[in-house]
């Protein structure tokens, strides 16, 4: 399947782990679905919010598999697929392209630091050319405070002026608007999603495609509604519920955050699992961020699950 043209609001959703920690992989089915029922345009599986590195290659690829066999589209999939491996990266990329997912998510090696810019394109390329595919579609994604290695702008234009056909676009997750700014003056066409909805109109009236953000995972609906209409005349107005929720939603670390208020809200007390080294929320967080979302008029829609 060709790669996909990705916009509007995709969701790095959480993957659910029993309680010996292995992956449950019909719960993570229910999530995604039920993420697509919500709204969301596409799913960034495997994203930080998703744990990605505490998963095995095996593991991303099984459930990667799963939910193309349960029913999810692969076209509106863009999974995560960078690693510090080269050979690992190739792997999992050249499994997500012959899944026919629309497009892959790519961390740069993060392990090794520092590295040159010329060590990234290389990087990058090796894995383009030995996917050697035409339905890859790679979005590069920075998140520098976290991986420790981010992407540089002269990277970019480089890696697009070298393959301007796979090449498609980035996530932002810098929390540097003035980053984020940056490269939508400088990447006219270029596909750009910060990850924060805090800023999704200002920076799509600049040319943006969308956000790619943890918090769609407690509230994609109402960032859809926001991505559909931010071209409305009301769209500042618009802007602020979603906003609210994400400033309310960040006060705590996000992914545990996220596991703990879907764990409550959907009734599945096992979403709240993280693997080590991540730690769930204390009874006393979880009972303020849910406190807090619901005094902001924020709500899930009934799941059944």
């Amino acid at each position: 399947m060709a790669q996909a043209q990705f916009s509007g609001v995709l969701v790095p959703a959480i993957t659910p782990f029993k309680a010996d920690y292995s992956v449950d992989s019909v719960l993570f089915n229910k999530i995604c679905h039920w993420l697509m029922g919500q709204g969301a345009n596409g799913l960034a599986v495997f994203g930080t919010t998703s744990e990605a590195n505490s998963l095995t290659m095996q593991e991303r690829q099984s459930l990667l598999e799963g939910l193309v066999a349960d029913g999810i589209d692969p076209h509106v999939l863009l999974p995560g697929t960078g690693m510090c491996s080269l050979m690992d990266t190739v792997a999992m990329t050249s499994h997500a392209v012959k899944l026919g997912c629309g497009g892959v998510l790519m961390l740069p090696p993060f392990y090794y630091k520092p590295v040159s810019e010329d060590g990234l394109f290389a990087y990058y390329s090796e894995v383009i050319e030995r996917v050697g595919s035409s339905d890859l579609g790679l979005w590069l994604y920075h998140i520098p405070q976290i991986a420790g290695v981010g992407v540089p702008h002269d990277l970019i234009e480089r890696l697009i002026k070298r393959y301007p056909k796979t090449v498609l676009g980035i996530k932002d997750s810098s929390g540097d608007w003035a980053n984020t700014e940056a490269m939508l003056t400088r990447f006219k066409g270029f596909g750009i999603f910060p990850s924060s909805e805090g800023v999704l109109v200002k920076a799509m009236r600049l040319g943006a495609v969308g956000c790619i953000t943890a918090s769609g995972n407690i509230n994609a609906a109402g960032i859809r509604h926001l991505v559909d209409h931010w071209q409305y005349s009301n769209a500042d107005e618009l802007q602020k519920p979603v906003a609210t929720v994400r400033e309310l939603f960040s006060k705590f670390p996000l992914i545990p955050a996220a596991k703990a208020y879907l764990s409550k809200e959907l009734g599945q007390a096992g979403l709240a699992t993280l693997r080590p080294p991540l730690m769930a929320l204390t009874d006393q967080q979880s009972h303020d961020l849910i406190a807090s979302l619901k005094a902001s008029g924020h709500a899930l829609k009934p799941a059944a699950f």
